[in-house]
């Protein structure tokens, strides 16, 4: 059963939607910065710190496609998606907060077993809020170009985390704020759990759905139904891979945030060890900055131009320009990082935001645009298995890059915090920070060379879907 509407979607609602997406991108934001503190002031040791990175996000990519099932056949008063969304926030808020709680006091051992259990509590409600809440988002509109402008704004809005979170940093070393590190987050996560909870609420507020309590169509949630749900979910993955053109958003948006996530950190080093010669002091807030001004760039200036170029060329073809732009940015890094003159590289920031800036904009919309094509093969809505589907691709390439980020450190020499590095171990890692975006880049272009669905086609498929209806109710 959809959701959705010919009318364009009233701006408040965009907003609404949005200040959800700033709490799904607060939360991860802060805690790749807060991560930190498990292993330069609580002493955990790197196998701790890689178990609690990874066991974690294994039990989300699980947890996912069970709750796009759940939330795609709900039968309720309040639709399929509002109370999950409300629910999941106060987990996620409540279970954040209580994560970080940690104290240098108590042992290594009490600290990791707390550290980690708070942790599946914490993915818990993220997958109870996040799958409903981005399937939420698949269905606000059935406009083709209106889902470029949901997603536009909800991107513009999220944004924000990426330029807030990184003055954590600041923050947390400070002796002028707090005493040490650890003390910074017991605090800071109050205000981010309890803050980004708030926002994560309003969408289940203003975001109205459609009653479900009666839809026959809706596969039954009980006990007894587990067998047979579990091969559904089977089934919707199977029937969406199907799908060419959601195969290829997948695996191209794999290629992009992959790439770019395995040198992200690296931004770092170049600056401190190739800008600064090592001296973390003088590299002040430049590194900082890097990430800050990044988000700034792509919040008023890439994600207001390709919703605009979108408009005006297309889905595909304001991708395939977007990340050809960023891949200009990342040549121009090369050239750039000119030691003793940090604010160089500035220069190069309008044009690398397009990769990343690009992406979640036109790709989320796309995937609401498949969701149509996947009605009509089969007759269902299924926004939370192609939601969960989605972002499982996402958190897997995520997990692929901090594997590969190591393994490139490892290869050209580079130690972190070391006084000194070998001869090539900086330039090794200016030159994978450029090449290993680009190639990923070009991959995922080639893979989208062909894709289907433009706006004839999405205009087709909902006219076929509305002909289908109104000959069900005819009949």
């Amino acid at each position: 059963m959809s959701n959705t509407s010919t009318q364009k979607v009233p701006f408040g609602q965009k907003v609404a939607f949005g200040l959800g997406m700033l709490a799904n991108q607060m939360f991860p934001a802060a805690l790749g910065i807060f991560m930190v503190v498990l292993v330069q002031d609580l002493g955990f040791p790197g196998w701790m710190w890689g178990i609690l990175f990874f066991l974690p996000r294994v039990y989300d990519s699980i947890t996912d496609p069970i709750m796009g099932f759940i939330t795609d056949n709900t039968r309720s008063v309040w639709g399929r998606r509002r109370h999950y969304v409300f629910i999941g926030a106060i987990i996620m808020g409540i279970s954040f907060v209580a994560m970080w709680q940690l104290h240098r006091e108590n042992s290594l051992i009490f600290n990791f077993t707390y550290f980690l259990l708070w942790s599946f509590a914490f993915y818990t409600g993220l997958t109870i809020f996040s799958v409903p809440y981005v399937a939420m988002g698949y269905e606000m509109s059935d406009d083709f170009h209106d889902r470029t402008n949901i997603m536009a704004v909800a991107q513009w809005i999220g944004q924000w985390a990426w330029v807030i979170a990184p003055w954590f940093w600041v923050v947390m070393y400070d002796p002028a704020w707090f005493e040490n590190a650890d003390t910074a987050t017991r605090s800071l996560s109050v205000w981010v759990g309890i803050g980004c909870m708030i926002l994560a609420m309003i969408p289940a507020f203003f975001i109205k759905g459609k009653s479900t309590k009666d839809d026959e169509s809706l596969v039954p949630l009980s006990m007894g139904n587990i067998g047979s749900g579990l091969k559904e979910i089977v089934k919707g993955f199977k029937e969406a891979f199907q799908i060419s053109s959601f195969r290829k958003l997948c695996i191209a948006t794999f290629f992009i945030f992959n790439a770019f996530n395995t040198v992200a950190s690296f931004s770092f080093f170049i600056i401190v060890y190739y800008l600064f010669n090592g001296d973390t002091g003088a590299a002040g807030f430049w590194p900082t900055l890097f990430g800050s001004v990044g988000a700034l760039v792509t919040t008023f200036a890439v994600i207001p131009t390709v919703a605009w170029m979108s408009g005006k060329m297309g889905k595909k073809n304001a991708f395939m320009l977007s990340q050809s732009i960023s891949i200009f940015g990342y040549i121009l890094f090369w050239f750039l990082f000119v030691p003793g003159k940090p604010y160089v590289f500035l220069f190069a920031l309008p044009f690398f935001s397009f990769g990343i800036g690009s992406l979640f904009t036109l790709m989320m919309s796309m995937t609401a645009d498949v969701c149509d094509l996947d009605e009509l093969n089969t007759g269902k809505r299924r926004e939370g298995i192609f939601g969960a589907i989605y972002w499982w691709m996402v958190k897997f390439g995520f997990a692929i890059a901090g594997l590969l980020s190591g393994a490139i450190m490892s290869f050209v020499g580079f130690t972190p915090n070391a006084a000194t590095q070998p001869d090539g171990a900086v330039t090794g890692l200016r030159l994978f920070f450029s090449l290993v975006p680009i190639i990923g880049t070009l991959i995922a272009i080639w893979i989208m060379r062909d894709y289907e669905v433009n706006e004839a086609r999405a205009l087709e498929v909902r006219a076929e879907i509305e002909r289908k209806k109104a000959a069900q109710s005819a009949g």
